[in-house]
């Protein structure tokens, strides 16, 4: 039986570049399903003359190392047609010695080869990657799902906008707690075993963000590593403080640095900056952290997936929902404590204020927010009497408006 290949909403973007010169690269997490992706694109959108390598494998690495022009000569004696355009897809790029140079040699001396490769570490491929593949790529991140791909993949029919009915909205939220308990992993969320979900995402953490992570960054002090693997996923949501984890965990603070860089260019955090003009009282320092799997972090906080959703774990949801939107993002907090959850500027500059239950929402903060910087509000919740927007009517609203 065929396996069932589901279409990313990335896909879209990805298309208009495969008549381009570009070198595609594709960027990600391990088992953020980038191999399913590029073979939704060979069998939906190249479908002839593509070749596909995963360097994963020792064979097909050794012949990669061995330079451009044999890795031609093995495309011809496999059959391609030279005289057509010839897709070369390349999986897990960052093993290869030198991509940089294979790439440089393979998009300028043969011309009717076009590139598709992918990575699962930005970090080990802009250390491979130099200066002189500037002009030559365009970048694609890929994340674990979003809410809407989760519906899909679920075999969940919605048209998500703010239109919804109230029956609509009550299954649609039944569903959000679902996502947020066990996250965006594809191999998670097709899985309807509670007790494989968490073996599953435990296998990637095992795997991936302990081993992988720790080798590409050269870790030595792996308890040390660990540790902060876990006061960083308890801290999802909030401002982080560099110092203070420093000092925590007994390292100095340019190894913490190292790691907190380490972990947001292998995809597992991410950092929002303030967002600010000129007012003194507003601070300016420290980011807020995110994870970008809401079921890697609960299990890396408290090892298993809680029953309820908790309020900061229901934040770093509705951010990785703008993120993976392509929204810009920062949040606005002064000295004397007022604080507003995200800054969005699209096409005019929205303050959102989040609470999972619509009565804890407040809106002093986002008044004062609003007089300063003339700008529009929304207040996003999940459960309770609905004072505010659910997640996707918001997207909806500022897609609507782009």
């Amino acid at each position: 039986m065929e396996e069932k290949i589901y279409k990313r909403k990335i896909i879209d973007k990805i298309i208009d570049y495969l008549e381009t010169e570009d070198i595609i690269v594709i960027y990600g997490a391990r088992q953020v399903g980038k191999t399913f992706l590029l073979k939704y694109l060979i069998k939906h959108h190249i479908k002839e003359n593509v070749f596909y390598f995963d360097l994963e494998l020792p064979n097909l690495l050794e012949l990669f190392n061995q330079g451009a022009e044999n890795v031609f000569k093995y495309l011809i004696q496999k059959g391609a047609d030279g005289n057509q355009k010839i897709f070369l897809i390349i999986d897990e790029v960052q093993y290869m010695e030198d991509p940089t140079k294979f790439l440089k040699i393979m998009h300028d001396h043969y011309p009717n080869i076009k590139l598709l490769v992918s990575g699962s570490s930005t970090f080990e491929i802009k250390r491979k990657f130099k200066e002189s593949l500037v002009g030559r790529t365009v970048n694609f991140e890929i994340y674990p799902l979003s809410f809407e791909e989760f519906l899909i993949f679920k075999g969940k029919k919605y048209r998500l906008g703010r239109e919804n009915s109230e029956s609509i909205n009550a299954e649609l939220v039944i569903l959000a707690e679902e996502y947020i308990r066990f996250g965006g992993y594809p191999k998670t969320v097709l899985e309807n075993s509670e007790e494989k979900k968490q073996i599953y995402l435990s296998q990637i953490i095992n795997t991936y963000v302990r081993k992988d992570i720790r080798d590409i960054g050269n870790i030595r002090n792996i308890s040390s590593f660990n540790n902060l693997l876990e006061i960083l996923a308890s801290q999802s949501g909030q401002l982080i403080n560099i110092l203070e984890i420093s000092n925590t965990l007994k390292l100095n603070r340019e190894t913490v640095a190292e790691y907190l860089d380490l972990l947001e260019n292998t995809f597992i955090i991410k950092r929002i900056t303030p967002f600010h003009k000129n007012l003194r009282s507003e601070l300016s320092k420290n980011p807020k952290i995110f994870f970008l799997d809401t079921g890697m972090t609960h299990l890396l906080w408290l090892k298993e997936f809680p029953k309820v959703v908790l309020g900061n774990i229901f934040e770093t949801f509705v951010f990785l929902e703008l993120m993976k939107s392509g929204k810009k993002i920062n949040f606005w907090r002064t000295t004397n404590k007022q604080e507003v959850d995200f800054i969005i500027k699209n096409k005019e500059l929205f303050a959102v204020e989040v609470k999972y239950n619509f009565q804890n929402l407040k809106s002093s903060s986002l008044k004062f927010f609003s007089k300063e910087y003339k700008c529009k509000t929304v207040t996003i919740g999940l459960k309770g009497e609905k004072k505010g927007k659910y997640i996707w009517e918001f997207l909806k609203e500022i897609e609507d408006n782009a």
